[in-house]
């Protein structure tokens, strides 16, 4: 089932996600909030989906950039980016170690901020620790994108937004964003 995605200004955005349990994990509930959540991700469409922009104040997101996504995207962006397909995972409880310093900057944006973009300083390499959807440990090492992707939901956990860390003078409203792009 398709979740409706809260957008920014709804307080679970901005409360701090409560770990959960194994016994919640290998729930029916939790099982089926991940399943939501990963059709609500492809609907939006979108490559990352927390479970706060869900409504629910909970350590968990879904993460999944298809091939399909690249399409329309050129070899060099896609090469600067280090943009590859990842699969679907799901992280739960994550503990995030960046391994360079945040200076890998691009435009990013928000399903819980539609319509618009900003450019984000982030690490390039990152370490996750965490439990995937069978409540199995395990650590997930990231770079480019994907790496990317990881901070981004990771930050939804701890309330916070790309907006709390873009480089203010780059919001800009998609439809701008796209036209620059292409001039």
């Amino acid at each position: 089932m398709v979740l409706k995605i809260v957008q920014v200004g709804d307080p679970v955005l901005r409360t701090k996600a409560r770990p959960l349990t194994k016994e919640e994990i290998r729930s029916a509930l939790i099982r089926e909030l991940i399943a939501d959540m990963r059709e609500t991700m492809h609907a939006a469409p979108g490559v990352g989906l927390a479970a706060p922009q869900v409504g629910q104040s909970l350590q968990l997101a879904v993460i999944e950039d298809k091939a399909e996504y690249h399409k329309n995207l050129n070899k060099a962006d896609l090469k600067a980016r280090e943009r590859e397909p990842i699969p679907f995972h799901v992280i739960i409880n994550p503990e995030i170690e960046l391994l360079t310093p945040p200076e890998i900057a691009f435009h990013e944006g928000c399903l819980s901020v539609p319509g618009f973009m900003a450019v984000v300083s982030r690490a390039q390499k990152v370490r996750v620790t965490c439990l995937d959807e069978r409540g199995k440990p395990g650590v997930v090492d990231a770079s480019g994108w994907h790496a990317r992707i990881l901070q981004h939901e990771i930050d939804h956990l701890n309330c916070r937004i790309y907006i709390d860390r873009m480089r203010s003078e780059t919001f800009s409203t998609l439809e701008n964003y796209q036209a620059q792009t292409k001039a």
